[in-house]
């Protein structure tokens, strides 16, 4: 019956590759007994590779995860969709029903990569933005009471 009570939670953002990536899986790993976590993007791009090897150093297994379009996730009734970039956020579909929107960004963290000397210097980004994920998605169950 727990499964009844669960909310939707969606996060999405442009490409589907990297940040909503890693919300859904921190949203699967650490809320899996009272949300269900997807996400979606508006123009995926595929799954970032670098997205996926810091989620694994932090426990978390999302190779299973699948960069997809918001329009593949069919008839899903979600109660929050979090917009994870401006982008996404600018050109967020409407939903139909109950689902609350709303915008908490993350920088971007190819974007951020791209002036790293290495690939070490590439991954402290990824790190940090895994992190800032991480710490707002153990806050979703306060934003959830007070918005939905």
């Amino acid at each position: 019956m727990q499964g009844l009570n669960k909310k939707k939670l969606l996060f999405l953002c442009t490409g589907n590759s990297c940040r909503s990536q890693m919300a859904e899986g921190w949203g699967r790993h650490l809320l899996s007994g009272s949300v269900e976590a997807y996400s979606a993007g508006t123009n995926p791009k595929g799954m970032d590779p670098r997205a996926m090897k810091v989620m694994h150093e932090a426990g978390v297994d999302i190779a299973g995860q699948h960069s997809k379009h918001i329009d593949e996730l069919g008839k899903i009734e979600f109660d929050l969709v979090i917009a994870l970039c401006g982008d996404a956020n600018d050109n967020c579909p409407i939903f139909p029903g109950k689902a609350k929107v709303m915008h908490f960004g993350f920088e971007d963290p190819p974007r951020l990569a791209q002036g790293a000397s290495d690939e070490e210097g590439a991954l402290v980004h990824y790190r940090r933005i895994r992190d800032e994920i991480r710490e707002f998605v153990l806050r979703l169950p306060e934003i959830l009471k007070n918005t939905i």
